[in-house]
């Protein structure tokens, strides 16, 4: 078991990714704290001794130390924080107000921010890590994404910032930086979107060039190895987790050869 004794916090694992993410740890031996919204979707949690359920909204500025206190509090220790809890809402330049701005940023950049800063004193002393989840749009992002694009960016400088500062403690910080995965949010989203029914078994080529979407699994396999000791010492890495190059790509053309 690769996380055998070690305790994790992770956000927004009531559902979708952080869910994947924290029943992989489980099974790898791990205490985990699950995160959500009061009244998000909740898997069988309680049938793990070892996982303990807590709800809090991120953008309230106590809930961070609430649930680094509650991790504390039922196991003791802390060596995992996976920042994975996100705002998606979209919106454009024009429709972007300041009330919408502040709540991306403080759920997608403050909260992650002061989870790391409440969790500094015991992941110090556990050599523990840091795995902040970003994406893809923090590299320039969707026209009706600017401010969950922007905080996806402002995000991976704290990651990179951390790791820097943080190495002469031995806590590793790293940074995923995801493309589309199908979690059952992204499916729905897609259906009021106008995609038909299914969708996900003929996605788009030029977006999923194997014709399998990513699953959350996929995702939740590379967040163990960069969470748990093989990947140690490890730090401030940024990585893309796609299906194509990010960097110079040139998207094949329909019908060509």
């Amino acid at each position: 078991m690769k996380m055998k004794d070690m305790t994790c916090l992770v956000t927004g694992s009531t559902c979708g990714l952080g869910e994947a993410i924290a029943r992989l740890f489980l099974s790898e031996g791990a205490s985990v704290l699950v995160h959500g919204l009061a009244g998000s979707l909740a898997w069988d949690t309680g049938s793990y001794a070892q996982s303990h359920l807590a709800y809090g909204d991120l953008s309230d500025t106590d809930t961070p130390r609430r649930l680094v206190e509650a991790a504390l509090d039922r196991f003791g220790r802390l060596d995992v924080l996976v920042n994975n809890a996100a705002n998606i809402d979209r919106a454009n330049a024009a429709n972007t107000t300041a009330a919408v701005f502040d709540r991306m940023m403080a759920v997608n950049v403050r909260a992650p921010f002061l989870l790391c800063k409440e969790a500094f004193p015991a992941l110090k002393q556990s050599g523990g890590c840091i795995l902040n989840i970003g994406s893809i749009n923090g590299y320039c992002g969707q026209a009706d994404l600017l401010p969950y694009s922007i905080s996806k960016g402002a995000l991976q400088t704290l990651s990179r910032n951390l790791a820097d500062a943080w190495a002469a403690h031995r806590i590793r910080v790293n940074h995923f930086v995801l493309g589309w995965v199908l979690t059952r949010n992204e499916y729905d989203r897609k259906l009021l979107d106008g995609m038909e029914a299914n969708w996900h078994l003929n996605p788009p080529a030029d977006s999923v060039p194997f014709g399998t979407m990513t699953t959350p699994e996929a995702i939740a396999a590379a967040a163990l190895y960069w969470c748990c000791r093989d990947s140690w010492p490890l730090s401030g890495n940024i990585i893309e987790l796609e299906q194509f190059p990010l960097a110079g790509r040139n998207p094949p053309k329909r019908g060509s050869r």
